[in-house]
């Protein structure tokens, strides 16, 4: 199992460029002497950095940009919208009772955008 610590590489489906996650040191688990995800590590900016231009029709700020282009799809940058929990979490792992991110989670974003892990960072793991 591959658990997703801070500085895992991300990407997202509407983005065009790869972003890291940060996890803050309160971590109550360490992989490779780095903190562990929970799939509460969802806050934009403070987790989920931007990840380039965005380029999703249903992000207002693309909208507005295309429209104005007069339907030329006009990536903006991109503003993370992530306001659940990664899913489905690893429930064998649990930190503080809250599940674990693996490689094989992901983040939804309310633009329509689905975040991946690329590279979870992970090269072992000590609760």
């Amino acid at each position: 199992m591959e658990l997703v610590v801070d500085g895992a590489q991300l990407s997202c489906s509407f983005g065009t460029s790869p972003s890291n996650l940060t996890v803050l040191p309160t971590s109550p688990a360490t992989g490779g002497g780095k903190p562990v995800a929970s799939i509460m590590d969802n806050k934009p900016f403070l987790n989920v950095k931007p990840f380039g231009q965005c380029s999703s029709v249903a992000n207002p700020m693309v909208i507005a940009a295309t429209a104005a282009a007069l339907g030329v799809l006009t990536p903006q940058p991109c503003i993370p919208n992530t306001v659940a929990p990664w899913i489905p979490g690893n429930p064998k792992v649990t930190l503080a009772q809250i599940p674990a991110v693996d490689k094989n989670c992901k983040l939804m974003c309310l633009w329509a955008g689905v975040i991946q892990v690329s590279d979870p960072k992970q090269t072992d793991f000590t609760a």
